[in-house]
């Protein structure tokens, strides 16, 4: 069934994605040995829009869910964080699922995805809220999104050109998930829909692994800008911080020493206040403070989402006084 329309204002942010529940031992646990797990929901899209949220935006996250407990377990979970969503519910198809196992070193975090058939893997373009898309400042999605499924590859297309045509500002982040697809395959799919996108947000082992690009950071969203006609390229470096390109100028922002608890998330988080500032009018520096000191506070909290006050990401921000390259 498709989504009614669900808005009345015009909403800043509309995110489209999957969010699935995740499962995780405590402790450091292994999976199969536990006898507990603990349930989160969990999804890039989800999150960025968690954290815009939480970061003063007006977010709506759009999907298709299973009309089932554990369907309405996520829409539950999502909104007790403020957020709006526009869930297409569906009689077909099942809840997705992962299985985090943390480790610590020398064992990895290990991930085990269990999401086939899941029900938005069959989300059509009326599936989604395209009015509240077209009058939203930004619409958002990953590479996740388009490599569940041929339908959503072609969803995605769709809806990004939707919003570009409206005058949407379209945002993209590669995101990019070994266990769902091959660089190459990736890299041929996301290129074809990159005249639609607007923002792009990679992590630099992203630029270079999957799309091929080579160079600095800075080279490397240069190349990328000049390519793709991208307005701003924002390329995120883990422990180096991050780096942005916009009319032509370069800005560089340093990453926040944490002590890291849960690193899951953290992307989404700072791609969320990122985008909440910008479209609050900040310029791209402060937005990349705004970013670097979520994604900071990310670390610190278990599961995926950003469960964060404005107030407490400007008093990173503030206390950390690092200095930006402008």
């Amino acid at each position: 069934m498709g989504v009614a329309a669900i808005l009345a204002h015009m909403t800043d942010l509309v995110t489209f994605g999957e969010t699935m529940l995740r499962l995780s031992p405590p402790d450091h646990e292994r999976l199969e040995t536990t006898a507990t797990l603990e349930l989160r929901a969990a999804g890039a899209e989800s999150n960025v829009a968690i954290a815009a949220e939480r970061l003063g935006a007006d977010a709506v996250w759009a999907s298709k869910l299973p009309d089932s407990p554990l369907g309405r377990r996520v829409a539950t979970e999502l909104r007790s964080h403020g957020l709006e969503t526009a869930v297409a519910w569906s009689d077909e198809g099942r809840q997705g699922t992962y299985y985090l196992e943390h480790g610590a070193a020398p064992r990895g975090t290990n991930v085990v995805y269990d999401r086939s058939d899941a029900a938005v893997t069959t989300t059509r373009p009326d599936d989604l809220p395209l009015d509240a898309v077209r009058d939203a400042a930004a619409f958002h999605t990953s590479g996740i999104t388009p490599a569940l499924s041929d339908t959503l590859e072609s969803t995605v297309a769709d809806v990004l050109e939707t919003a570009q045509a409206a005058g949407t500002t379209t945002t993209f982040d590669v995101n990019y998930r070994g266990k769902l697809w091959s660089p190459a395959s990736a890299r041929a799919t996301l290129t074809d829909l990159f005249s639609a996108v607007d923002v792009l947000v990679t992590a630099e082992r992203d630029a270079r692994d999957v799309l091929a690009r080579e160079g600095s950071a800075a080279e490397i969203a240069r190349g990328l800008a000049d390519d793709h006609g991208f307005e701003t390229v924002v390329v995120t470096r883990g422990d180096a911080g991050a780096l942005a390109l916009h009319d032509d100028a370069v800005h560089e922002c340093p990453a926040v020493e944490t002590e890291t608890v849960d690193p899951i998330g953290t992307g989404d988080a700072f791609v969320g206040a990122f985008l909440a500032r910008r479209i609050a009018g900040d310029d791209v520096p402060t937005a990349l403070e705004y970013g670097t000191a979520t994604a900071a506070l990310k670390r610190t909290i278990p599961g995926d989402v950003a469960v964060v006050t404005r107030e407490e990401v400007e008093a990173v921000v503030d206390a950390d006084a690092r200095e930006i390259s402008r």
